[in-house]
């Protein structure tokens, strides 16, 4: 159990924490639609406990997922499902690549 805690607040210290303060810069700064904003935010209330929860249960994927995006091997958009539509918004302002072959 302890293990699982140590995990899970390593990933949200160097995961989840930077990863939100990148995505309220974003936010903040551009001139974004109100319903991008909207949808990127629910995506983040919705998503984020689910990955410290998992981050908890599998020490090891949140280790990988850690270090894979803190060296820019993995890109934090992944952590993102896909399928969900308030998550598309976020993963298209982590990745514009993402946004424009979705639109492509």
């Amino acid at each position: 159990m302890m293990i699982a805690n140590i995990a899970a607040w390593i990933f949200t210290l160097f995961v989840i924490d930077p990863l939100h303060a990148e995505m309220r810069q974003h936010l903040d700064r551009a001139n974004l639609p109100v319903e991008l904003v909207q949808q990127s935010r629910q995506c983040l209330t919705n998503e984020v406990p689910r990955l410290i929860d998992k981050a908890g249960n599998e020490p090891g994927w949140a280790a990988a997922m850690t270090v894979g995006i803190s060296i820019g091997w993995i890109s934090p958009e992944q952590l993102f499902d896909g399928a969900d539509p308030s998550c598309g918004a976020l993963r298209g302002l982590i990745n514009p690549q993402t946004a424009r072959e979705a639109e492509g």
